[in-house]
């Protein structure tokens, strides 16, 4: 498999990476088989995604104890990435978290640790209802110190943040502890990285972690309407903020949204029957949403969920398989108007009023 570099520093990684949120199952994705976690695994190792992204938050610590029964025996082969809560983030608790993480992932180092969220109290207020620490959320300095003395002992071999917009980039790099990377949602309907934090993690010299490439469904053919999906997965700003379970509290771009899919859908569609003789490789929207992605030379690794071997397989097709650049270009164009609707806000599930990102 491709690797790439994470900006300036040693790290590489490969262009597809395992997101572990359903790891160990849960309220979100469900029930999850260790035997299918145990054979994802050794399938992506086998065939080069060796990164395995994961948090202490995914299913309350059981997505850590899934990969690392997966990896026993296998350790040396892989990279691990876990994430510590914002609300863990103060300097006196984070030694304490990172190693209850190490301990659920039966290992001795944590090859990138980020911090899951940035730091303030809409972030905060996901994980906790205490008003002491609402109203004094960890400051970046206290962190990114505490973690760079993890570092320094071998616990931790490179620092990140996940979901930093520009200006918290920024202000995260002016600590002067090294970051190798920031991990942001990136899809085809979801491009508001584009605009500000692509470009600030280019001038900081860092990678790009991108999650959630098939926005958790939508870019497949597996629900025809939104009624469909579950209402977890409705949250999103493309979505009436009077959905069960949205926070945004803004109407939405449901019609927007729902053109931008119909015109994947057919061109991916037109695509496939004009190359029916050739026999392409790639032959559905999802496989083609996933290519356009990791096509992207400015995302360093693509993380993808799989619950069992079939899925990954058809990931890792996907994630080898050259996007033609005349579809690529005609993809880019029919989500234009809706990433200009959206706009350059990173965070999908806030108001832009109230956003954790900036």
């Amino acid at each position: 498999m491709e690797t790439r570099r994470c900006g300036r520093t040693d790290l590489v990684l490969p262009v597809l990476g395992i997101g572990c949120f359903s790891f160990g199952g849960g309220t979100y994705w469900g029930e999850q088989r260790q035997q299918d976690v145990d054979e994802v695994v050794a399938c992506a190792l086998d065939h080069g995604a060796y990164f395995f992204d994961t948090a202490e938050t995914y299913n309350g610590g059981a997505s850590e104890v899934a990969l690392g029964q997966a990896l026993r025996g296998r350790r040396d082969r892989a990279l691990i990435g876990s994430k510590i809560q914002p609300n863990h983030a103060y300097a006196p608790e984070v030694r304490r978290h990172c190693e209850a993480s190490l301990q659920r992932l039966q290992t001795d180092r944590i090859d990138v640790y980020m911090i899951h969220w940035p730091l303030n109290a809409n972030a905060l207020r996901h994980y906790t209802s205490d008003e002491e620490k609402l109203s004094n959320p960890p400051r970046i300095e206290e962190t990114l110190h505490a973690l760079g003395e993890l570092q320094r002992e071998g616990k931790i071999h490179y620092l990140g943040v996940s979901n930093f917009g520009g200006t918290q980039l920024a202000e995260a790099m002016a600590v002067g502890v090294p970051l190798a990377l920031n991990e942001l949602s990136y899809n085809l309907l979801m491009r508001g990285i584009e605009s500000d934090v692509l470009p600030a993690c280019s001038h900081h010299g860092i990678g790009v972690l991108g999650y959630g490439p098939l926005a958790q469904g939508l870019l497949t053919d597996k629900f025809a309407h939104f009624d469909e999906l579950p209402p977890i997965r409705t949250r999103t700003r493309h979505f009436r903020g009077s959905r069960t379970g949205s926070r945004h509290g803004e109407p939405g771009f449901e019609n927007e949204t729902r053109e931008a899919l119909d015109q994947l859908r057919r061109a991916a569609a037109e695509y496939s029957n004009r190359s029916a003789q050739a026999t392409p490789t790639l032959t559905s929207l999802g496989e083609m949403a996933l290519a356009w992605v990791v096509g992207n030379p400015a995302i360093t690794c693509t993380l993808v969920g799989a619950r069992n071997r079939a899925q990954l397989e058809t990931n890792l097709r996907a994630a080898e398989s050259p996007l033609d650049p005349v579809l690529r270009a005609e993809f880019s164009r029919l989500t234009e108007s809706l990433r200009q609707l959206l706009g350059p806000g990173i965070d999908y599930h806030q108001g832009r009023e109230n956003s954790r990102c900036w």
